[in-house]
């Protein structure tokens, strides 16, 4: 089964590059720049990674953040994550990146951009890996710093291909940002929204309705609002689903409780994606095994996550079909093997 998946052409649509960062090249980028993290050693920083909820983590994820300085730093970030993608069969990666936690403490946006899409360029040039890059709004910032950042963003247009929305989720409705997204679909950026992992469904109406993002991030709770699931259903509306942040984060007890089955039985349109990987245990191909030993999920539903994943992307319709072509014809081989 894991050569199955790992052979299996697929798509990375939620990952979160600065939660890509393991605690070996955290230590190293500390020592480089001179900053002190708050464990001593690689091992009780792991040990650190046990979270009670969102804000848990948070709370550890941006401190990681606080190593990464200059452009060298986002280039060794990113092609770590690349590699490992590209090992695991992923064949195309939009990579969620947060700004405002770097531009925060001095780090010039330009700066990220230039270290992120050096790698990004190896990686096309040496595997064909396509990626596409998507600053996220932090929700728990106001709109005006929001706003404020998609001006200096929309100064990297061509680099950008969507705008997005993290971070702390209750008490921050998606409509505190509609003017930002409006501002960003008025610059040609179509936009994708974190709602319902933690906020109820009425935030996922909100981010459809209000702010008109074509995706929706996480998405779980949606179960909870039969009409909702109707016209997400109806509506080709991809949840980017990420299992085993889920269970990490507490949001499931455990994975065999995920929806995320019931969910794509339903016909929704259903992605398995990482998100923060390094700080929940899993990168792309371990959240595809986890589900699938935890929910008893066949080769042909395991396929159909893969092809899901590529028609919820952002690639042209000419490669997405050369990926359902390719996706299609592996699944033909392997299904009976």
């Amino acid at each position: 089964m894991e050569e199955f998946i790992r052979g299996l052409p697929k798509a990375e649509l939620h990952v979160h590059i600065e939660g890509t960062l393991e605690p070996e090249l955290a230590f190293e980028l500390a020592a480089k720049h001179a900053v002190r993290l708050p464990y001593a050693t690689v091992t009780e920083l792991r040990l650190a990674y046990q979270f009670s909820d969102l804000q848990s983590f948070l709370d550890i994820y941006y401190a990681g953040a606080g190593v990464l300085r200059d452009e060298d730093d986002f280039y060794r970030l990113t092609e770590g994550y690349l590699a490992r993608a590209h090992s695991q069969g992923v064949v195309h990666v939009e990579i969620f990146f947060d700004p405002q936690t770097h531009t925060a403490r001095g780090v010039a946006l330009n700066t990220v951009l230039a270290g992120m899409r050096r790698a990004l360029l190896e990686a096309e040039r040496a595997w064909g890996l396509t990626c596409k890059l998507i600053p996220c709004f932090l929700r728990h910032l106001s709109a005006a710093d929001a706003m404020s950042t998609l001006e200096e963003v929309l100064q990297h247009r061509s680099a950008i291909s969507a705008v997005g929305l993290d971070s702390s989720e209750v008490g921050h409705p998606p409509r505190k940002f509609r003017e930002v997204f409006a501002r960003a679909r008025q610059a040609g950026l179509p936009g994708v929204a974190h709602a319902g992992e933690e906020g109820p469904p009425s935030y996922i109406r909100d981010a459809l309705d209000v702010l008109e993002v074509l995706r929706i991030d996480h998405g779980v709770r949606c179960e909870e609002d039969e009409q909702l699931m109707e016209r997400l259903a109806r509506e080709r509306i991809p949840l980017t689903m990420c299992p085993l942040s889920n269970v990490k984060l507490r949001v499931f007890d455990r994975l065999e409780s995920h929806n995320l089955k019931r969910l794509l039985e339903r016909g929704l349109c259903v992605t398995v994606n990482s998100d923060d990987p390094a700080y929940f245990g899993g990168y792309l191909l371990e959240n595809y095994l986890g589900v699938q030993e935890a929910l008893a999920m066949s080769r042909t539903q395991l396929a159909l996550l893969a092809r899901n994943s590529i028609e919820a992307s952002f690639l042209a319709p000419e490669d997405k079909g050369r990926w359902f072509k390719a996706i299609e014809e592996y699944a033909a081989v392997k299904v009976g093997a």
